[in-house]
């Protein structure tokens, strides 16, 4: 590190990172980028313990070794309480405890400030599918991410699909835009017959389902995939549909499609499921389907993949990505060729017995601790 960033040799690198939407709560909140916050957070002490890590945000943070926690001072009042204080309040806090560097994990940073910043895009679907958002929050997505990334030191992508859209759209110079995609979480692996058992007696799962897992919004295609499954039933397969996650937005179509499908006594819809419980869920799928219009990575099917379960997934955006020749991919807009492969694949076990060992090797390609080694090996560029 070179004293022209007002750095020593003697002094750690003081990092700040914006931790508000941590989020212990059970549903969406707790999805996505809560995650990404999560496994950095977890993993970053460990992984480079030259750094001194600052977290900004609530109680959530507070768990954590390895890192001194900042309370948020911000009034109740939801996203513009957060808003005013990442805008306001966090500048002041980064020069006040002398920041070297901070780190935005979810689009937003503050707009004023001299402290260099790191911003990490997850997608920019608000931006290609902007209809699918309500009006108020695409139009605060769209100008800050903007705004944002023209002043940051470097932009994370977590994948090569994110970054290309992040040039495109957003015009940034390439070499500013590094990828660095997301990790598995390493608790997921293919469960015990005793837990999947466990779990069925819990949630009233049938012995034999097809699986979807994320938050039930516009964007993951599920009146598609509805439509999909009642095909696929048609045509003679057995299996109940599950389609597990917290509510998101604009959800009332998915709700609609079931009724209109001819089959709702066989989509069952559990809600949110807890992160002890994700692997005997995942495990205990025959399939795991997601047909997604758009995704930045697409956790869900990697953990499919590292708990033992073949996937079917849609080949747009990120998700061949990470699948790789380890899943098959549909186009996602037409539910024929979604119920033909779900026919197939039910029908032949030792083609589903394939593609779960060839998953489990694919994902065990991804690691949260070579998320945060790049993620580090970052912080020590833009500061030097």
């Amino acid at each position: 590190m070179s004293n022209d960033a007002g750095l020593t040799p003697n002094k750690r690198l003081h990092v700040g990172f914006n931790a508000q939407l941590l989020s212990s709560e059970s549903g969406y909140r707790n999805a996505g980028v809560s995650q990404y916050i999560h496994w950095l957070m977890a993993t970053l002490p460990r992984i480079a313990p030259h750094l001194c890590l600052s977290a900004f945000g609530g109680e959530a943070a507070r768990d954590y070794p390895g890192w001194s926690v900042h309370s948020a001072r911000r009034p109740s009042g939801g996203a513009m309480a957060r808003i005013l204080w990442e805008q306001l309040s966090l500048p002041r806090q980064a020069r006040r405890e002398r920041l070297d560097l901070l780190h935005s994990p979810v689009y937003a940073g503050p707009l004023i400030g001299r402290t260099p910043q790191i911003v990490t895009l997850h997608d920019l679907s608000f931006y290609l599918f902007p209809h699918l958002f309500p009006p108020a929050r695409r139009a605060y997505l769209q100008r800050i991410t903007r705004e944002t990334t023209r002043r940051a030191a470097a932009v994370i992508a977590v994948s090569a699909s994110t970054a290309r859209d992040a040039v495109e759209i957003l015009k940034l110079p390439p070499d500013r835009v590094r990828v660095i995609p997301n990790g598995v979480n390493p608790d997921l692996r293919p469960p015990t017959a005793e837990h999947v058992a466990s779990l069925r007696a819990r949630l009233g799962l049938p012995e034999n389902y097809v699986l979807y897992l994320g938050t039930l919004e516009p964007r993951k295609n599920l009146p598609v995939l509805i439509q999909a499954y009642a095909r696929a039933r048609r045509s003679g397969i057995e299996h109940t549909l599950v389609l597990a996650g917290g509510k998101g937005w604009y959800d009332d179509p998915i709700y609609a499609a079931i009724q209109e499908s001819g089959v709702a006594e066989h989509v069952l819809l559990p809600g949110y499921i807890p992160g002890d419980d994700l692997a005997a869920l995942y495990g205990g799928a025959a399939l795991f389907v997601y047909p997604s219009l758009y995704e930045g990575f697409g956790l869900p099917p990697l953990e499919a993949m590292a708990c033992g379960v073949p996937v079917l997934v849609s080949n747009v955006s990120a998700v061949p990505e990470v699948v790789g020749s380890a899943g098959v991919t549909v186009n996602p807009r037409e539910p024929e060729q979604i119920a033909a492969e779900m026919v197939a694949l039910l029908g032949d076990q030792e083609r589903r017995r394939l593609l779960a060992s060839a998953g489990l090797e694919r994902a065990a390609l991804f690691s949260w601790e070579n998320t945060a080694r790049r993620t580090a090996a970052l912080y020590d560029e833009v500061a030097s």
